[in-house]
């Protein structure tokens, strides 16, 4: 397995740090609304990921987080809860949008039983937030202010760290000021909020350091350090998150998690690029985003739209468009069509076309830095081959194994959207068929419409018999 390194900005041989295991973090959804279709390309990246490396026979161990207490949640909560306590309207809110989180990750193909959520609210997580706060104020590397306690950058650097490990930061962009939003977009580097004080009407967690009471809530970075450790210990394998995470969230993460000795955060970053839409980043603050319940009503199945982020390398932009997602749709469909053969296969012929070697050819692509696209033109060539042959001529077990891998590594659930067809249309394809060979072109017409009316099917006289597709 090759895999792009954002720490060395370079493709490298993947080296777990144990043998028999590989361990995977993922930055996961902030749930204060429902997430666009861009939010869901970086996670359909992250369960291709982990696929891929289950099929080449490692043990995962796959964590996301969801942040379910930041600036946003709480001004969303409060707004929709007016009338609740702050700590249980934040909860009833995150609650109710993590549900609509998991329903959509599902309906594009992420496995989420290979996935443990952590929550940062969990009791363990503010736990341990509160254990790693009090040691980095107790090693001076971070501060207490009048409005929250800070990690100093300054501090960090003295130590010998290097704070810049993802992105470049100069002296020219670094910048001596605090700041407390959870979320910030400049490219200079500021001394950043560990843990916030109580404001008036927000959710807030007891914290006392040194009999000082410091009582408030965590800052953003902080969560994932800690959630990310607490389940996977550290160092840990890669770290996953979209490209606009890679600073300053991810270059706080590795921060605060070496200040107290180990160098080592996580050994790969794996990044993945933006969704655009009219070549501009997808984003809610900009208007241009999309869900997933704007393309199920348009037509495009979920799946599609996994597919659509699959054709693109995960290190170059995706470009989207209802075109192009129609497109992807075609391609589901074509795909699906090809899987359904298999139980029009005659089990008492001969067989010539295997499937074997195609198998160690797809995972020798898809393995090489998870190059999907490439991977999906060796499918659409094995497919047409198999379209091409003579359909008792393919050997079923090798067809049903290929489409096993794919759906395993690609999760296009190919296997369990082509079941076979019942019995009496089965029967009624075949007395049509005994009235094709007795000229009966009428009773054969009939016949065709009733198939397809009743079974939602499309049928195709061919040399070698009635091939059967979904509509």
């Amino acid at each position: 397995m090759k895999i792009y390194n954002s720490l060395k900005n370079q493709v490298e041989d993947f080296k777990p740090i144990d043998n028999s295991s590989v361990r995977i973090y993922s930055c996961g959804p902030t749930v204060y609304d429902r997430v666009h279709i861009g939010n869901l390309s970086a996670f359909i990246v992250a369960d291709t990921l982990r696929r891929t490396l289950k099929a080449l026979d490692f043990n995962v161990q796959h964590v996301m987080n969801l942040t379910d207490v930041d600036d946003k949640t709480i001004k969303k909560s409060a707004a929709e809860y007016p009338n609740l306590d702050a700590k249980a309207a934040l909860q009833k809110s995150t609650i109710y949008y993590s549900e609509f989180f998991f329903e959509d990750m599902k309906k594009v193909g992420n496995k989420l039983e290979d996935i443990k959520f952590v929550r940062a609210t969990d009791q363990k997580t503010i736990d341990g937030m509160k254990k790693l706060i009090t040691d980095l104020v107790n090693n001076n590397i971070a501060y207490i202010a009048e409005d929250g306690i800070y990690f100093s950058i300054e501090a960090y650097k003295n130590k010998g760290k290097k704070y810049g490990q993802l992105v470049e930061i100069t002296e020219s962009n670094t910048s001596n000021s605090r700041v407390n939003s959870d979320e910030y977009d400049k490219d200079t580097a500021h001394d950043f909020a560990l843990w916030k004080k109580a404001k008036e009407g927000e959710p807030f967690w007891e914290f006392n350091i040194n009999n000082q009471d410091l009582s408030g809530r965590p800052g953003w970075h902080i969560e994932c350090s800690v959630m990310s450790s607490g389940e996977l210990g550290q160092p840990f394998d890669i770290h996953t998150g979209g490209i606009d995470l890679k600073f300053p969230h991810h270059e706080n993460e590795i921060a605060q998690s070496t200040a107290l000795g180990e160098d080592v955060y996580a050994k790969y970053f794996v990044h993945n690029e933006h969704i655009l839409v009219d070549g501009k980043k997808m984003s809610k603050s900009l208007g241009n985003f999309f869900t997933l319940e704007d393309l199920i009503k348009r037509g495009v199945d979920p799946l599609a739209f996994r597919l659509l982020v699959l054709q693109s390398n995960y290190q170059k932009p995706t470009n989207f468009s209802f075109e192009l997602a129609e497109s992807a749709h075609n391609r589901l469909v074509n795909w699906q069509n090809v899987a359904s053969l298999r139980w029009q296969i005659h089990p008492q012929k001969e067989k010539t076309v295997s499937l074997l070697a195609d198998k160690g050819v797809f995972l020798e692509k898809i393995s090489n830095n998870l190059n999907t696209p490439e991977a999906l033109a060796f499918v659409d060539n094995v497919f047409d081959k198999i379209n091409k042959s003579k359909i008792d001529e393919i050997d079923k077990t090798s067809f049903v194994e290929f489409l096993t891998l794919i759906d395993d590594t690609l999760g296009l659930d190919l296997l369990s959207k082509t079941p076979d067809i019942p019995e009496n249309a089965k029967l009624k394809i075949l007395e049509r068929e005994r009235s094709r060979e007795n000229k009966d072109w009428e009773t054969s017409d009939t016949l065709r419409e009733e198939i397809e009316s009743n079974f939602k099917i499309t049928i195709k006289d061919t040399p070698n018999g009635t091939i059967w597709s979904y509509k």
